[in-house]
């Protein structure tokens, strides 16, 4: 195995920064005051991407992203409320079965993996059905790697009175997203993805609003934001111990984040990283599962060879030995794979990895990457 540390094309965790990785080293007290002071500016500084008008607010919770949105839906959803589910990959498939699990009612709209849902769907789906309380959606979905229109869902949202809950896992940190340019009532994201942070929390930024209302929701201690804001706002901690070396590692990150650009920065960086990318694998041969309308700067999905020599699994070593690690596909019609554009990757990254590529197809002895024999 090389000593290099491998660059990571993935989704999260991302390649981070050696500086993230040293403010780990650092111990803190859960409960006291200078980690306290910490939680306080980690959550300013959150609800300042979104909101400037004192109406969200910031909980995070211990766990992956995951476990921030099924709080999210277990604390803003009530048993008595219906949903509606936007669905174009696994993403919006994992947030029916939170909702199956917390035995909430919903509809889904599923529109496979290529296609995004659009307003006027959205909008039919909420005439007709008056019970549905609140509209759930993926920013970007990444199993696919195709970002939703939101602004065009939100505003069908609103014109219907529904709640908005937006899962920007993803996407949230580089695709700029604020509650002046259209209604929504949660957002979902946590610390690994396009802020550049270690695992270990979630975060999501709330209406306060409608927090205020989610009291008794939750189906669950550990999942429940209302129970966990309230504390937070009278202690300044969290209820359970905090991952206290991540939020340290966060902290840093939000430092060079603003340092790159903020939002826009990142934006610039991963959207450079994608076009460079898919030029590079189309000069290859590969194809992109998506049209160039719906691609997304965070990951990109493309189809795997078709050449009978062609092994995923060969194909992931060769690469990871190489120092570059991809993520398999997530598709339920045909065979692909992913290649990540967030994290600490660079022109010299980008170029880097399609070199890599092009050794490991004639290592293979595939032609190209859309050959099939």
């Amino acid at each position: 195995m090389s000593k290099q540390q491998p660059y990571l094309l993935t989704p999260g965790p991302i390649t981070t920064t050696m500086s993230v990785k040293q403010a780990m080293l650092w111990d803190w007290g859960s409960w006291d005051g200078d980690f306290r002071a910490m939680t306080k500016a980690l959550c300013e500084q959150l609800v300042s991407y979104v909101d400037d008008q004192g109406e969200f607010v910031c909980v995070p919770v211990q766990g992956s992203g995951t476990f921030a949105v099924e709080a999210t839906l277990a604390t803003l959803v009530p048993e008595e409320g219906k949903a509606l589910v936007l669905m174009n990959g696994a993403y919006g498939q994992r947030m029916t079965k939170i909702l199956d699990y917390m035995g909430r009612d919903y509809v889904a709209l599923d529109k496979g993996d290529y296609e995004p849902p659009r307003g006027e769907e959205v909008a039919a789906i909420l005439e007709a059905d008056e019970k549905i309380t609140h509209v759930l959606v993926v920013h970007c979905e990444t199993s696919s790697g195709i970002l939703n229109p939101i602004a065009e869902i939100a505003d069908v949202v609103e014109r219907f009175d529904r709640r908005l809950i937006i899962d920007s896992m993803s996407a949230f940190g580089a695709i700029d997203i604020r509650s002046t340019d259209f209604r929504f009532d949660a957002i979902v994201s946590s610390a690994n993805k396009c802020f550049e942070g270690v695992p270990g929390f979630g975060f999501s930024l709330l209406r306060k609003s409608e927090l205020e209302k989610a009291q008794g929701n939750a189906h669950s201690l550990s999942m429940d934001l209302y129970d966990q804001w309230t504390y937070m706002e009278k202690t300044g901690q969290w209820r359970f111990t905090p991952p206290t070396h991540i939020v340290a590692a966060f902290m840093q990150a939000l430092k060079e984040h603003a340092e790159e650009g903020g939002i826009e920065g990142r934006f610039a960086r991963y959207s450079r990283n994608q076009q460079r990318m898919v030029e590079g694998m189309r000069k290859l041969g590969f194809k992109t599962l998506l049209a160039d309308e719906w691609l997304s700067p965070i990951i990109v999905t493309f189809f795997s060879p078709t050449h009978e020599n062609f092994s995923f699994e060969r194909f992931y070593e060769l690469l990871k030995a190489r120092n570059y690690i991809i993520y398999p596909g997530k598709l339920t019609e045909a065979e692909s794979f992913r290649l990540g554009c967030i994290g600490q990757l660079y022109d010299a990254e980008i170029d880097g990895l399609l070199d890599a590529m092009a050794a490991v197809l004639d290592e293979m002895q595939i032609p190209n990457g859309n050959s099939a024999q």
